[in-house]
């Protein structure tokens, strides 16, 4: 029997071997150099992705390149292979992402440089962290040890706070995403957390490079709840960590900038009390010797006020005394009431008697 040929139309081929890439090849990681890099209308991106044998073009929409990228750094891509309606075969890329330490330190700097020029990492835009957090957000993987190092360390140092945890992945394709939707869950809550805490342990700096992201970056730096993060070990710097408000240099270390220790505290002041209870006792003894002397010299007042006020009393009642009638009845006087005229009668008082008489005579003086 005949192999029958199938004849198709071109469009049909096309559509038809797309359909085949697509089947065979959903997601596909290529590794290569950037060559012919350029952007279009703000919109898209082409470039060639080659090696020593061959060379493959690749299209991306802009708002998909998350990390800055030049000719010459050597790149990881996830895309799909296609067939364009012109025939031409290429990749669309959904990521792209540096590879190898160059590359990676390479991305880093034109990124840092980019958001620095911004004023994203200026020092006025920075939020000082609560001085003792009740509410607070996490931002982690709940299976890494960083994570457990820090709710450790938080617990041992002050405890009882309200901690609710965003678990994500830290590390991968997918991790700077999944950080960006926690970053906005937690600023879009009705009670809001006092802090975000950003925490991921140590690492390879491309484990690291999710912390690098643009978009990320920039989540970090519009949060309204100030940041603090704690990622990787003290050598390692990200672009996060310059957009945070405070950066730690360990999640460990995040935890201590973030509480006290309480047993710090209780001993300092149980310092300060033994320190300041001689203190104390020296001024409650001059305390008390300047109350005594207070109460001398009021009291010495009230006795002089009391002197005077006897004495004006005294003269007082001489005066009352010597307007008393009867002072003046005891010395011979009489006190005579009625009707002074002839025939009228009338009353006489004297000191120790009354009498009644009738007026007999009557003469002025």
């Amino acid at each position: 029997m005949e192999n029958q040929n199938v004849r198709l139309s071109v469009s049909e081929f096309i559509a038809l071997t797309n359909q085949t890439l697509e089947y065979a090849y959903p997601n596909i990681e290529i590794e290569g150099e950037v060559s012919g890099f350029k952007v279009n209308q703000g919109k898209y991106v082409f470039f060639d992705l080659k090696d020593s044998e061959g060379t493959v073009g690749c299209f991306m929409m802009v708002f998909a390149l998350r990390v800055p990228i030049e000719d010459g750094m050597k790149v990881i891509v996830t895309a799909s292979p296609k067939l364009t309606q012109w025939g031409k075969f290429s990749l669309t890329v959904r990521q792209i992402r540096p590879s190898g330490e160059g590359a990676l330190k390479k991305s880093f700097e034109l990124l840092k440089k980019k958001l620095t020029d911004e004023g994203l990492f200026a020092p006025e835009r920075k939020r000082p962290l609560p001085e003792l957090p009740a509410r607070i957000a996490v931002i982690s993987s709940t299976a890494a040890a960083g994570y457990a190092d820090f709710i450790k360390i938080l617990n041992e140092r002050w405890g009882g706070m309200d901690v609710e945890v965003a678990h994500v992945q830290v590390q991968g394709a997918v991790a700077a995403d999944q950080i960006i939707r926690a970053l906005k869950f937690f600023n879009e809550r009705e009670q809001l957390p006092q802090v975000i805490v950003l925490i991921r342990g140590g690492g390879s700096a491309d484990d690291l490079s999710v912390f690098n992201d643009e978009l990320l970056v920039r989540e970090v730096a519009s949060s309204r709840i100030p940041v603090l993060t704690g990622i990787g070990h003290e050598i390692d710097e990200s672009l996060v960590d310059l957009a945070a408000d405070e950066a730690a240099s360990t999640p460990s270390n995040a935890a201590q900038q973030l509480v006290p220790d309480r047993r710090e505290i209780i001993e300092r002041a149980q310092f300060m009390a033994k320190s300041c209870a001689p203190r104390i006792v020296q001024h409650i003894s001059e305390n008390q010797q300047y109350v005594a002397q207070c109460i001398e010299r009021a009291a010495q007042r009230f006795s002089e006020r009391h002197t005077m006020y006897a004495h004006e009393l005294e003269l007082l009642t001489r005066m009352v005394e010597q307007y008393d009638p009867r002072q003046v009845l005891g010395r011979g006087y009489a006190i005579v009431r009625g009707d002074a005229k002839k025939g009228g009668i009338i009353e006489i008082e004297q000191l120790k008697q009354r009498i009644t008489a009738e007026v007999t005579h009557v003469e002025k003086t």
